[in-house]
């Protein structure tokens, strides 16, 4: 295990991003989100979690990376009728990045962190009882052998979108949305897509506070046969 992190050191950060991404979130869930910082950072070289090292770093380009889609989620979370199950998938979660994140900031939502490799999603369960989250859960398994009906399916820096789309198809329900957090807008994987399989229906810039870098939600949906 590393050495420990002051998170009181990236409080400043943290709370000037959440300013930025004008999101609403209380005392409680600030704590947490700087609580799964460090986590992430105590275990990361236990379960290999993350190649980033730097707290700074870890600030930006994981924790704010992941924050900024949370604005854009509230949104579509808003649009969907009343009373519907509001079931999330996050695929290759690895550290819980968006999954934990989304969670801490949706609790809402119930979130599923889907990952091939048990350590990862061993952490994710250590994250949920240390945090006392109850909306969320890691999964280890193949997320082609999941088939619950999830209303929303995502991934961040996952996989191509014809793959991520391909292998996570019977985990999605039938009214539900992909949302791909991409870098660079991935034109040539959008081309990629069967037009009657996926419909990309919104590609959301996002911009992260402190990170001079692309970052883009593809929302996706089934297509019509």
């Amino acid at each position: 295990m590393s050495t420990a992190l002051n998170v009181e050191e990236l409080r400043p950060g943290l709370l000037q991003g959440i300013q930025a991404l004008e999101l609403q979130l209380d005392a409680a869930q600030v704590q947490r989100l700087l609580q799964f910082m460090e986590l992430l950072h105590k275990w990361n070289k236990v379960y290999n979690l993350t190649a980033l090292r730097n707290p700074q770093e870890m600030l930006t380009h994981h924790m704010l990376d992941s924050l900024a889609a949370v604005p854009p989620l509230h949104r579509h979370l808003a649009s969907l009728p009343a009373g519907q199950p509001l079931r999330q998938l996050d695929v290759g979660s690895g550290g819980g990045l968006p999954g934990v994140v989304f969670a801490i900031c949706c609790p809402q939502l119930q979130i599923d962190c889907v990952d091939t490799v048990a350590k990862k999603a061993a952490f994710i369960q250590q994250v949920a009882a240390s945090l006392q989250l109850p909306n969320l859960r890691g999964i280890h398994a193949r997320v082609e052998s999941l088939q619950q009906p999830y209303a929303i399916v995502s991934c961040r820096a996952f996989a191509s979108l014809v793959d991520f789309t391909t292998w996570s198809r019977a985990a999605l329900a039938p009214e539900g949305v992909w949302l791909a957090m991409k870098g660079k807008h991935p034109q040539e994987e959008m081309d990629a897509l069967a037009a009657d399989q996926v419909q990309v229906f919104h590609v959301e810039p996002l911009h992260v506070p402190g990170l001079d870098a692309e970052r883009c939600i593809v929302w996706m949906r089934p297509g019509t046969h």
